[in-house]
């Protein structure tokens, strides 16, 4: 009797028989295509010292490059979230206010003057009170912008100059009330130069400075990118690393090394997303400024005033959630050391008790 594998013909007593073909089975199957079976058969050729000293160095280079990258990204969306919160969205607010306070001071001022009130004790409080608004409005401003504010002051100076005088000095002599008054409206609208066109143009370069801010340049999301990217690699040659102590050297998973892999999971999770958050509100802030902006041209003086008030809270209240900013960074700072440390704790600690102690 002649014996043949699976397939081919054998002799048995002069009588020719087939021998079937063995099946593998399906767990065979997937066994032999599975990937660890194909990494396993990439890093075959290679010994497992060399293995380990080469993800070593693979994970420490993805690590300090993912915990710098993303450090920086954080610290930068927490910059930009404090500049918009304490300089950028204040300075277009007050600047707002601060022109329709000058605006209201003239309308109390000629509304005295129309119905005769300007003999009646007290009576001057109120145009009074706008004017000291729009003052105290440009000094706190002048802390939060960097624009030349020193013309604007001398016009708004003048202009209450004038508009003391015609209410105050000349309430008896109603052509030089009138001519003082005048002039006090053209020092307050006058085009181009006048104090309510200068503040105008004023806060759209301040709400230009508050957008570029708030946006998100080529370099910062560049920043984001290096950063998820560096993120993917640590996790995949964690995922190897633990695959070639498994395999090679029949350990147990090593702890320093899921807690890294599960570290990097959250440092590529929780500050993009906070981050993302945080810019819807910066966005919904930055919409509120530009309807502050523009509230002005619509309705009465004294509901845009109120308006700009209450937007101003809204504003605020949505910019007041930038502390998360602070938190967020110091976690990703500490994340960052820590997915460096533990790789290189996890296999320094198996290479010096496996092979470089041997030497």
């Amino acid at each position: 009797m002649t014996a043949a594998p699976g397939g081919r013909r054998v002799t048995v007593a002069g009588t020719v028989r087939a021998v079937p073909r063995r099946r593998r089975s399906p767990a065979a199957s997937w066994r032999r295509r599975s990937p660890a079976a194909f990494w396993r058969g990439r890093l075959r050729r290679r010994r497992t010292r060399w293995l380990l000293e080469a993800h070593l160095l693979v994970l420490f280079l993805c690590a300090v490059l993912a915990a710098t990258s993303l450090s920086l990204s954080c610290r930068q969306a927490q910059r930009s979230a404090e500049a918009l919160a304490s300089r950028e969205a204040p300075a277009v607010q007050g600047l707002a206010a601060t022109r329709l306070a000058a605006l209201r001071s003239y309308q109390e001022a000629q509304y005295l003057v129309n119905r005769d009130l300007v003999d009646v004790a007290g009576s001057s409080e109120a145009y009074r009170a706008q004017l000291s608004a729009a003052d105290q409005g440009l000094s706190r401003i002048a802390d939060r912008t960097d624009q030349d504010l020193g013309t604007v002051n001398g016009l708004l100076a003048t202009y209450g100059n004038s508009l003391g005088l015609g209410t105050s000095q000349y309430r008896d002599q109603r052509l030089m009330r009138e001519q003082k008054l005048r002039e006090a409206y053209s020092l307050l609208t006058r085009p181009e130069v006048g104090v309510v066109p200068r503040l105008h143009r004023l806060e759209g370069n301040q709400l230009r400075h508050a957008e570029a801010t708030a946006a998100q340049g080529r370099w910062r999301r560049a920043g984001w990118w290096l950063a998820e990217l560096a993120l993917a690699a640590l996790a995949l040659t964690l995922l190897s690393a633990l695959f070639v102590l498994r395999d090679r050297c029949g350990r147990d998973w090593n702890p320093y090394l899921l807690a890294a892999f599960l570290l990097t999971v959250l440092l590529a999770v929780v500050p993009l997303t906070a981050v993302s958050a945080a810019g819807r509100d910066l966005d919904r802030a930055l919409g509120n400024l530009h309807l502050i902006t523009e509230v002005s041209g619509h309705g009465g003086l004294a509901e845009a005033q109120q308006s700009v008030t209450d937007r101003s809270e809204l504003v605020r209240r949505e910019l007041d959630g930038g502390t998360w900013a602070a938190r967020v960074y110091e976690g990703t700072l500490v994340g960052g050391l820590l997915v460096v440390v533990l790789p290189a704790l996890g296999l320094v600690l198996r290479l010096d008790g496996d092979y470089w102690r041997r030497r």
